[in-house]
């Protein structure tokens, strides 16, 4: 049997598949079940690690208690410390437990698919190299998502398996695994989402069933992965010089160029396979702890920015007015009357009871607390920004995100062709700001936004230390944010610190990770924001 603190630190750094394959021989030998089959069909595994993925990453906690509200799209008033950066430490040792267990997955994916005992069998689920590659996309997404949240982590790549520098996801080997440097995962991520594209056979089928993504379509896959390494070129580009020909490889190997490429993970209607937010709010007693933020609300009246009014506000929230009861039956209808739209200030001193009554505030649209909304992974309209900024913050790419994003929602025409019309010049901050717009449905990417790019600005967003104002009375409080670790951010956090239990089990790779941080608190940037 292993040792116990070797299987202890599995459980945080390397815990194995969704259907809870072991780790280790003897944890297997110990979980056989002579009932049931062992081998379990790679489209169940994908399937699992993706819905796992997005369950426990868009969902009340990873998301809604961090990037959300930080990024002010949300704002809380019955824990309002979260959205003052004080944040618990189990959100984080949860989310980091999670996307390794969904890592894990998509590894045991490929090697289903490599090993001669189980390929001819896993064929059957669609062409064996495509399976391959849509797991090595998954798994790259899934890494930059930790290596945006902590910085240096454990990392495993499927392309340099032998690097003693990557020892995740191999607790056989590597119980304690070693974390890889930022510049280290970034580069082999560009090289892992280029690889596998040209793995793709577009002519053949992916998984034939499973696939909640794109269906099995390989050649939706092969742009999928290109958008994701202009996305990931782009955000390194001032720290990675080499990374501006990974950007233009990018763009004319093929990314996005309609909605109709947008890597959306599709969800049902049912309480199993409602989507994760939706779950939230609902399940069990209704959770009504996120609200539409005032400043998000603000800009998208018009009353910030230079924008002007945005119709994508009654496709973001509900008006105000509105009971539970009332939200809650089918077939309210959107008032049109801006002073019906106020969100809640964010960052409140306390938690208010004018704001505790649902009938104060807005509640997000019935759109956004859907069951069957796909949560977006990467649109088109974030193709098109990119585009903009990448050819000199050009006009042209520019209204094309706007009326992407615009399109994608359902704003009527007439509605996108006047906002379009009279947008201010393509310029950073107005392409960013709109870019920030429509990153609403992908909080992550517009938090490694602002930590790259510094928008939006305080033309949008309130800032520690200044002034809001509440707005059914017209008092002031100041954004005061909490201590989180040992600090009391003056910005936006940089990151967010590695789980407690890291310094326990894996104390040694713990402090080499730190000491290149800097330190394990919230305002270390990461490398691609210095």
């Amino acid at each position: 049997m292993k040792d116990i603190k070797a299987i202890l630190v599995s459980s945080v750094i390397g815990i194995s598949t969704l259907l809870m394959m072991s780790c280790t021989k003897d944890l297997a030998d110990i979980n056989k079940n002579p009932n049931s089959p062992e081998e379990v069909p790679s489209y169940t595994v994908f399937n699992g690690a993706n819905r796992y993925l997005m369950n426990y990453t868009r969902d009340g906690w990873w998301m809604a208690r961090m990037s959300m509200p930080w990024m002010q799209y949300s704002a809380q008033n019955n824990y309002v410390e979260e959205d003052k950066y004080q944040y618990r430490d189990n959100q984080t040792t949860n989310g980091w437990i999670y996307l390794y267990r969904s890592a894990n997955s998509f590894k045991d994916i490929i090697l289903m698919c490599e090993n001669p005992e189980t390929s001819s069998r896993m064929q059957a689920y669609g062409n064996l190299d495509n399976q391959i590659a849509a797991s090595r996309i998954m798994l790259a997404y899934t890494f930059d998502n930790l290596v945006t949240h902590f910085g240096p982590v454990p990392y495993w790549s499927y392309g340099q398996r032998e690097n003693t520098n990557f020892q995740a996801l191999n607790v056989e080997k590597y119980p304690l695994a070693a974390y890889a440097t930022e510049e280290e995962i970034y580069k082999d991520l560009l090289k892992e989402l280029k690889e596998a594209a040209a793995q793709l056979k577009t002519g053949e089928s992916g998984f034939n069933k499973g696939d909640n993504i794109y269906d099995g379509d390989a050649a939706k896959w092969k742009k999928f992965a290109n958008s994701l390494r202009l996305r990931i070129a782009n955000r390194i580009k001032k720290v990675y010089p080499a990374a501006s020909a990974e950007i233009q490889d990018a763009i004319s190997s093929g990314v996005f160029t309609s909605n109709a490429d947008n890597a959306i993970h599709a969800f049902g209607a049912t309480n199993v396979e409602g989507n994760p937010l939706w779950q939230t709010f609902y399940a069990g007693t209704p959770r009504t702890d996120f609200w539409p933020a005032q400043s998000f609300v603000q800009l998208l009246k018009g009353q910030t920015a230079n924008f002007g009014f945005d119709p994508r506000l009654y496709k973001i929230a509900a008006p105000k007015g509105l009971t539970f009861a009332a939200y809650n039956a089918t077939g309210y209808t959107d008032s049109k009357n801006l002073a019906d739209y106020v969100g809640v200030p964010v960052a409140l001193p306390r938690v208010e009871t004018y704001y505790q009554a649902a009938t104060n505030i807005n509640f997000f649209s019935k759109e956004i607390l859907s069951a069957d909304r796909g949560e977006v992974l990467m649109e088109y309209a974030e193709v098109e920004f990119l585009l903009s900024e990448n050819n000199g913050w050009s006009k042209d790419h520019y209204e094309k995100g706007v009326r992407a994003s615009m399109e994608r929602v359902g704003v009527p025409a007439n509605d996108i062709a006047t906002f379009v019309a009279n947008l201010p010049a393509a310029n950073e901050r107005n392409v960013l700001t709109q870019k920030y717009v429509s990153l609403f449905y992908n909080p992550d990417e517009a938090w490694n936004e602002y930590r790259r790019t510094g928008y939006p600005d305080t033309q949008v967003l309130l800032m520690p230390g200044e002034t809001g104002v509440r707005p059914h009375d017209g008092s002031t409080y100041v954004f005061t944010p909490l201590q989180s670790g040992n600090v009391v951010a003056k910005d936006l956090p940089t990151r967010v610190r590695y789980p407690v239990t890291q310094q326990t089990l894996n104390g040694e790779n713990w402090k080499k990770a730190v000491s290149i941080l800097g330190a394990d608190e919230i305002d270390k940037k990461l490398w691609f924001a210095k």
